[in-house]
């Protein structure tokens, strides 16, 4: 006996997908633990999380995120684009299709370019960027701001909460010391992403970001990439149309009637976990 898997990626934010479209094939409690184990990329099979598709009563399918701490994320821009690629290639779903998260239904339409790579345009929840909305200590109706390990810190929340660092040269910042720092911050009460932020042309954004559930920098972030732009175009670095240039590729961030991300998402290989 044994589990089917399937590795995907998205611009190198790595995935293990598990298929219960025809019943839960993890045991409810078992979740968390499993993230753990098989996320493990010496011992396991290596990923930033868990990828549970199912069926869903209020979209198209359903997506749950298990981290390798064990926690459960509200969404991912990222997994949905990679969870999509594996409900496209099953047949799951067609041009345009909704995924249940934690944080809402999110509409995505995807596609190949001419050269025949695959990918979908999500619309992202509308920026928040309240202290109560992120959630962040402090006056509740207030856009949050804050000196930490003296760095002018940011936040917004695009489906998670994220930390945004606006600095002058993004390869002399270390996100694995001083992320921990802004991420367990007292301020914010159930943690936060941190994304190190530089500006590199007119509306081009590069960044690298610390993951919290993952706790360690990712390839790539895509409700990052969208908070970084956000709170970038809040304060006039950039416009409505912005690319974010993650360690791993590309994001284009746009900003209108609504918020969408464009990348990419490829399945990477297809596997067993042997019982």
């Amino acid at each position: 006996m044994g589990i089917e898997f399937v590795k995907l990626q998205g611009n190198g934010n790595d995935f293990i997908l598990i298929d219960e479209m025809k019943g839960e094939i993890i045991p409810e409690e078992m979740k968390p633990k499993f993230a753990m184990l098989f996320c493990d990329r010496r011992f396991g099979i290596g990923g930033d999380g868990i990828l549970f598709i199912s069926k869903s009563e209020t979209a198209d399918i359903r997506m749950r995120l298990l981290q390798p701490d064990e926690s459960e994320a509200e969404m991912c821009g990222n997994g949905i684009r990679c969870l999509v690629r594996y409900a496209s290639d099953r047949e799951y779903v067609k041009e345009e299709c909704t995924v249940e998260t934690m944080a809402g239904i999110i509409p995505v339409k995807l596609g190949y370019t001419a050269e025949g790579d695959f990918f979908a345009t999500i619309t992202m929840p509308t920026p928040a960027f309240a202290r109560s909305e992120i959630p962040a200590t402090g006056d509740s109706d207030a856009d949050y701001t804050e000196e930490i390990a003296t760095y002018q810190v940011y936040a917004a929340n695009t489906g998670v909460p994220h930390a945004v660092v606006f600095v002058s040269e993004i390869g002399a910042i270390d996100p694995e010391q001083i992320g921990p720092v802004i991420r367990n911050h007292q301020t914010f009460p159930k943690g936060a992403n941190v994304n190190f932020v530089e500006k590199v042309a007119d509306n081009t954004l590069r960044i690298r970001t610390f993951e919290r559930g993952v706790e360690s920098e990712t390839m790539s972030c895509g409700t990052g990439a969208t908070a970084s732009a956000a709170v970038g175009r809040k304060l006039g670095y950039v416009g409505n149309d912005v690319l974010v240039e993650t360690k791993g590729g590309p994001l284009r961030i746009s900003f209108g009637e609504t918020v969408t991300m464009t990348g990419p998402a490829e399945s990477v290989y297809i596997g067993m976990i042997q019982l």
